[in-house]
């Protein structure tokens, strides 16, 4: 047995009652930072936002004045406009640097900053202004003017109109300083300096009253380690300083021999444990015999959306929200598979969850172990394939239904009479096409779905491209005295261009078209516009037609799916039309998406990506 060595003298600054101190001092300047950060910046935050509510309020009352003023039709545009800045100088306070009156057409009526009146009755050229008069949404934006030094802010609110239509009838453009809030922050950021520095003059004084707390029963520990350590231990643990903590070690290491082999054995089982559990894909979950959590893989914390330390030790029946179903008592009787649902508002999940008990060969019953699988994917594709074999049969009956019973009448002697014959033989005929469009809806789709549809994209001037596809529905109108509709066009100047399959999308634009034709009243008017955000071309379809009522707009691209399900059918719609529309705008990495307004009429939105060429300007001029 390998004898004690005698103890040392440890200086100070080596000794571990100099490390606690300096450690816990340490931690406590970082947790200052790190709090200090957190706390600024969330007060930052809170600051923004809550100067953010406090201008909307004050804007809202402004803008019950200004829809007021607008509305008001006995007043000339003068009178408006000087009535406007009257409001304006009202509401003007120490915060706000400017604020702009703008009508619907984006032309100043009124602006709070003298300097700027000689602007009034000219047109904005704010993008903010014109995106808010285009989507009837507010806008917000940040911004820093170098030559006064002023952190801004800008707000563009909509003015809607007081009736049920909900129009846009102005807009309020309001600028305003962010100064006044920062330099609150600033303020009770000194505060918290200073309040830091002072706690941390008492935690070095705390600190080392502690530290000499810590160190007397270390040292206690240390002999009594001595004593156990009397046994025959061979090994030894490598001591890399000769502080309290190194001497403890080196008595520690009398004990490690007696438990080294037990322990690697243990820690070897526990890793493969851990490993398998680990890179399982089904979640296991392991509870004691009254139900808590004792062990739970991270595949199951992926399907219950959970955190690992706020599991363990919970009940079982909590964990799996099984109350009010299940008893953790009876869950020994059941033994039989579960199905719970963790779905969120964003995503849908169904799990599967299997158990056994686990018992003794005396009885003694130590837990239960559960198997966790995922069957989201499987139930939802189950869900589909039945509806869809419902819907295909319902739209395949029903002309199959008029063949039949046509048939069934020139069989029965219908076929004497020329006129009738004709009559039923184009009813036939028709139906028989509505089914071939629909089958062949239905291939294309399932290309689509299995990634078997052909792509052909091509550099496309995207504005020339709509031009033509509008001027074909021209030339159609033109020739075809019965329909009175008119396409409108508000198309940008700008030279875009777009990487796509022209004769795809034009099926798209045709089938959008189309429907606004069918939906729209006799003399109505369809809008095509055309703008640019970010990286991208937006090109919006408005018609004037009845609309989609809201709680149809979700499904509107869900395949088979019918508005009116009647005059769908009666106008020769299979229901597929906008289900392939969407799966070939999501094929050119692009957007569709729907508006709509009961009795006013519906907007689709295709939004594309823009292809930048970067140095060939000069190739797009010549094009």
């Amino acid at each position: 047995m390998e004898k004690r060595t005698t103890k040392v003298h440890i200086p100070f600054f080596r000794s571990i009652h100099f490390k606690i101190p300096l450690v816990f001092i340490l931690l406590l300047l970082i947790s200052l930072q790190l709090v200090g950060a957190y706390f600024i910046r969330q007060l930052e935050s809170e600051m923004l936002v809550s100067f953010d509510d406090r201008i909307a309020t004050q804007t809202h009352f402004l803008e019950d004045n200004v829809r007021g003023i607008l509305q008001n039709d006995s007043l000339e545009q003068s009178e408006k406009n000087d009535q406007l800045n009257e409001v304006l100088k009202q509401f003007n306070n120490s915060e706000i640097i400017e604020t702009q009156v703008i009508d619907d057409n984006a032309f100043l009526l009124a602006t709070s900053n003298p300097t700027n009146r000689g602007l009034i009755g000219q047109r904005s050229t704010d993008k903010d202004v014109e995106q808010t008069i285009f989507t009837a949404l507010q806008t917000e934006s940040e911004g820093y003017n170098s030559e006064k030094s002023l952190r801004m802010k800008k707000y563009v609110f909509p003015v809607f109109s007081g009736d049920n239509s909900g129009s846009v009838i102005g807009v309020i453009n309001l600028r305003v300083t962010l100064e006044s809030v920062y330099a609150q922050v600033q303020r009770i950021a000194i505060i918290y300096i200073t309040s830091s520095i002072v706690s941390l003059i008492f935690a070095i004084f705390l600190a080392f009253f502690i530290s000499r707390g810590i160190t007397q029963p270390l040292q206690a520990m240390k002999d009594q380690a001595d004593q156990i350590s009397e046994g025959d231990y061979s090994g030894q643990v490598k001591i890399y300083s000769e502080d309290e903590i190194g001497q403890l070690g080196n008595a520690i290491n009398y004990l490690s021999v007696r438990v080294r082999d037990a322990q690697e054995l243990t820690e070897a089982e526990r890793q493969r444990l851990d490993s398998i559990l680990k890179h399982m894909t089904d979640g296991v979950i392991a509870t004691d015999r009254r139900g808590k959590v004792m062990i739970i893989n991270d595949a199951a914390l992926m399907f219950i959306n959970a955190v690992r330390e706020d599991i363990i030790g919970e009940s079982i029946i909590d964990v799996l929200k099984l109350n009010g179903r299940y008893s953790f008592r009876g869950l020994f009787d059941e033994q039989e598979s579960i199905v719970m649902d963790f779905s969120t508002e964003e995503q849908e999940s169904l799990i599967k969850g299997e158990y056994s008990v686990i018992q003794r060969d005396s009885g003694f019953i130590s837990g239960l172990v559960w198997v966790l699988t995922d069957i989201t994917e499987h139930e939802k594709i189950e869900r589909d394939r039945r509806q869809f074999v419902s819907n295909v049969s319902h739209e395949l009956r029903t002309p199959l239904t008029s063949v039949k019973s046509y048939s069934e009448a020139l069989s029965d002697g219908a076929i004497e009479d020329k006129e009738i014959a004709d009559e039923f033989l184009t009813v036939i005929q028709t139906e028989t096409d509505r089914m071939i469009r629909m089958i062949n809806d239905l291939l294309r789709l399932s290309r689509m779905d299995s990634g078997r549809e052909d792509v052909l994209p091509e550099l496309t001037l995207f504005r020339q491209f709509v031009d033509y596809t509008l001027d074909r529905f021209d030339m159609m109108m033109t020739k075809d005295d019965d329909m009175h509709i008119e396409i409108k066009r508000e198309l940008t100047d700008e030279a875009i261009l777009v990487e796509i399959d022209q004769d795809k999308m034009m099926q798209v634009f045709d089938n959008i078209i189309n429907n606004a034709i069918k939906y729209s009243p006799d003399g109505g008017t369809i809008t095509v516009r055309l703008m640019t955000s970010n990286d991208e071309v937006i090109l919006s379809i408005q018609d004037e037609g009845l609309g989609v009522p809201k709680k149809a707009l979700p499904h509107l691209f869900e395949r088979f799916y019918r508005v009116d399900k009647a005059r769908s059918r009666a106008q020769g719609g299979t229901g597929l039309g906008l289900a392939i529309a969407k799966e070939v705008v999501e094929l050119h990495g692009g957007r569709i998406w729907a508006n709509s307004i009961e009795n006013i009429g519906t907007t689709f939105f295709i939004a594309l990506p823009i292809e930048t060429l970067g140095g060939e300007d000069e190739w797009v001029d010549e094009i």
